[in-house]
């Protein structure tokens, strides 16, 4: 215990040598330093905090881009399907009226001509309209993309 004892003693008398050494030498540039030091860890950590926040905006934007990118694929799946389904539907139609047409110079009803032509061109109007419908999705989508785009760029 008287070792321990000693040895302290020692250790608290070269503390207080490097002290005086210290003071005799100036102690202005310590504290300068530590100073210094305590700037530069406060502007760091404030730069970290600043990355966490950009890491989490960027974070939940990609997030929302991607949850947009789904909804525009099923909204452009469902919307290619009824494509399809109305091609098809004016594709038989067509091949129908070419039938009645053939009937119908064979001698057979006339008005039965008449209402296949309204029919085949109501059904264009249709595609025509979901065509036009098909469009006005796609820019409503690409719109706000390209605008983000411009806005990041600029």
């Amino acid at each position: 215990m008287s070792d321990i004892s000693a040895l302290e003693s020692r250790i608290t008398a070269a503390l207080d040598r490097i002290r005086q050494g210290m003071e005799a030498r100036g102690g202005a540039p310590q504290t300068d330093l530590t100073e210094a030091l305590e700037k530069e860890r406060a502007a760091n950590a404030e730069l970290i905090e600043r990355v966490r926040a950009l890491k989490e905006r960027q974070d939940t934007q990609v997030a929302s881009l991607t949850e947009r990118v789904e909804a525009q694929k099923a909204q452009m799946v469902k919307l290619d399907a009824e494509l399809q389904r109305l091609r098809a539907s004016n594709a038989q139609m067509r091949e129908m009226n070419t039938q009645l047409r053939e009937a119908v110079t064979k001698g057979l009803a006339p008005e039965l001509l008449d209402q296949a032509v309204a029919a085949e061109v109501e059904a264009l109007q249709a595609q025509r309209s979901a065509d036009a419908a098909e469009v006005d999705a796609i820019l409503a989508e690409l719109t706000p993309l390209i605008e983000e785009t411009s806005h990041a760029a600029g």
